[in-house]
Parts: structure tokens; C-alpha cells; sequence
């Protein structure tokens, strides 16, 4: 009688789930602090009511809705940023664009 057939991983890939697995128990976590916050009663009813039904803590909906705001702010600085730079250099870009005026002119006169 032969023996039932045994499923094998290569050792390639046991060592690599190893590895793996020794990286993620050696990983540095980010630093945390606690913080105490006080929030409007039915603020936080309704933070409580959205974490649960996204499946999170509340301090992980928290913390998400902060970096979210976080991500906003730093968006919106950029984009400021962005608008003065614009404005900083458009007499520069309307020499560039009367530089360049004829050449523009000369390719649109070819199209057919």
C-alpha cells in the first residue's frame, strides 16, 4: 500500500514566509501617545455609530478622520502654494509664450 501524498511547500518559499513572519514581529511600530479629548455627547454617538459600522475602533476612526483633515490641510497649502507661484511667475510665462508665439503660429498654419 502506498502512503497518502504529502503537499510539500518548496523551501523557498517556507524560509521566505519565515522571513516574513520574523520581519513582521521585528517591525518598528510607530511611537503613539495617549491623549485625552473632549468631544460633544452626540459627536461621539456618532463617531461610535460610523466606527462601528466601518468595522473599526473608535480611536482608529478617529485617528483616520485626523490624518484625513491632516491630508486636507496639507492638500490646500499646496494648492496655495501652487496659486501663488502661478502668479509669482505669469509675466515670466507670457514672455515665454510671446518667445514662442511664431512657432506656434507656423505649426497651426501647416495643419491641413
Amino acid at each position: 500500500m502506498g502512503s497518502p501524498a504529502v503537499s510539500r511547500k518548496p523551501a523557498v518559499a517556507r524560509s521566505t514566509t519565515k522571513s516574513q513572519t520574523r520581519a513582521a514581529k521585528t517591525a518598528v511600530k510607530p511611537a503613539k501617545a495617549r491623549v485625552l479629548i473632549e468631544f460633544p455627547t452626540e459627536a461621539l454617538l456618532r463617531a461610535d455609530d460610523a466606527a462601528r459600522a466601518t468595522g473599526v475602533s473608535r480611536s482608529e476612526f478617529i485617528r483616520a478622520a485626523v490624518e484625513q483633515r491632516l491630508e486636507a490641510m496639507a492638500e490646500e497649502e499646496f494648492e496655495r502654494e501652487l496659486e501663488e507661484s502661478y502668479k509669482a511667475n505669469a509675466e515670466l510665462n507670457l514672455q515665454i509664450l510671446k518667445e514662442f508665439e511664431h512657432v506656434d503660429r507656423e505649426t497651426w498654419e501647416k495643419l491641413p
